[in-house]
């Protein structure tokens, strides 16, 4: 490793600094070098590197994954997750979690969720007021909480449904700030000494949350409906190679882990499309022409097919990736990786936002231009906005499929435009980046008066 350049500061320090502003630490510490070496796990943290190169992160998601120890790396998301988490199995354990989880996630599969995607859609947006300022931060995270309640989870709205929205929205809304996000990086501030305490008032919540969670879980076991096309019913219904379906703590660690990794997140990444699409006016206008050229009474499959809204979608997940980086993996057995060794202990971690910013890659980087996905395809090292390899995320194509259809419904009910013209700063908002609130205030112009989405039964 003598090539690559470590970070002097006390990794006490390090593990702050990335807490507090993530992409100024990883724009800073990649200046000079490519890998880098940093210490951001914690006041003991072991040498954490960061690839971003095309080539490097070709060579690690090749590397066997019995090579790498996930567990450790990973371990800041236990006490959310659970320890069954599909995030936190390695070896034939993870192999099983992620074969019963595939199949709800893809192909057919997924037609039977848009519909209630742009119910949902429609039902949180239908109360805006021409000529109101709103922010449109505070309305997506409504949408896409209620997308994994009634989709995921498949619960219908009701008094679990209703007790569920509120204390899930409540601890995700904590667990995102930066003060009490750090309660997981340091293990010696997780003790419960009462529910005054912060890590026994969080136990106590996520008590409640999985007491409702289990309940739902239970219900569902007694009433056996082979019909439901829920997430949650299909995992309950799969079979692995051996016969063996998954256990209660499995499936409520897999509705945690889907919720954790597709709540904030998706919304995040909606903000941020909504504020790039508005802060480009030609780009709206050619997404608004291409929505309003579509047949009348279009499906969401037809919707989501649509390739300009393809490529929106795409080039804001490379400015602005769900996550930063790809899962963290810890080397067992010295390793090697473009050309440098690794000794075990050593924290690897591929970086989704420095590869998404590479300008041999991606000529001015900085620049919002969905043009680049219709003329030239990236390889899986290049364009990574899901992670990759074996670990990559198991709802990419769910969570694309979700970001189309929400756009799609939004834009072709209301004309917006945004309330002022200052600058958007990225902001830490637990595992993913947010705009700023400045920038999410936007002017409802007028209500479309054509309609071309499905959004009913049919």
């Amino acid at each position: 490793m003598k090539s690559i350049q470590a970070n002097k500061t006390p990794a006490l320090l390090q593990t702050l600094q990335l807490i507090a502003d993530p992409i100024k630490f990883l724009n800073s510490a990649s200046k000079d070098s490519d890998p880098f070496s940093t210490r951001v796990l914690g006041l003991n943290s072991p040498p954490v590197v960061f690839f971003s190169h095309p080539q490097a992160l070709k060579e690690i998601f090749a590397i066997p994954a019995e090579k790498f120890d996930y567990k450790k790396a990973t371990h800041v998301f236990q006490p959310l997750m659970g320890e069954q988490s599909l995030i936190l199995q390695e070896g034939k354990s993870h192999q099983r979690q992620r074969q019963l989880m595939l199949p709800p996630f893809h192909g057919d599969r997924m037609k039977a969720y848009g519909q209630i995607i742009c119910q949902i859609t429609q039902a949180v947006t239908q109360q805006w007021q021409v000529g109101k300022v709103i922010s449109i931060n505070h309305f997506l995270p409504d949408i896409t909480l209620q997308i994994i309640l009634q989709v995921v989870f498949g619960i219908s709205p009701g008094e679990r449904y209703e007790q569920l929205k509120v204390k899930l929205s409540s601890l995700l809304e904590d667990v995102t700030t930066p003060w009490y996000s750090s309660l997981f990086f340091f293990p010696p501030l997780q003790k419960d000494l009462g529910a005054w305490s912060p890590w026994g008032n969080f136990i106590r919540r996520r008590q409640q949350i999985d007491k409702l969670i289990y309940a739902e879980i239970s219900q569902r076991r007694r009433e056996n409906d082979p019909t439901r096309t829920d997430i949650l019913s299909m995992l309950m219904a799969a079979r692995d190679e051996n016969g063996q379906q998954m256990s209660d703590a499995e499936l409520r660690d897999q509705l945690m882990s889907l919720l954790l990794l597709g709540y904030e997140t998706t919304a995040a990444t909606l903000a941020w499309t909504f504020y790039l699409i508005h802060a480009h006016p030609q780009v709206g206008d050619r997404l608004q022409q291409e929505l309003s050229n579509l047949e009348k009474n279009a499906q969401p499959e037809a919707i989501t097919q649509l390739p300009y809204l393809t490529a929106v979608c795409q080039e804001s997940l490379r400015v602005h990736p769900i996550a930063l980086i790809c899962t963290p993996r810890m080397v067992r057995d010295t390793l090697q990786i473009a050309g440098d060794k690794f000794n075990p202990g050593t924290i690897v971690v591929p970086c989704i936002y420095l590869a998404h910013r590479r300008v041999e890659t991606y000529p001015q980087p900085e620049k919002f231009q969905p043009e680049r996905f219709l003329q030239q395809k990236f390889s899986p090292f290049e364009y990574l906005p899901f992670g990759g390899g074996s670990r990559g995320c198991i709802g990419a194509a769910f969570s694309l499929y979700e970001m189309k259809l929400v756009l799609a419904t939004v834009l072709s009910q209301y004309e917006l435009e945004l309330a002022n013209s200052r600058p958007v700063r990225p902001v830490r908002r637990g595992i993913t980046i947010v705009p700023s609130e400045n920038g999410m205030q936007v002017i409802v112009q007028a209500k479309r008066q054509s309609q071309n989405l499905v959004i009913g039964n049919g």
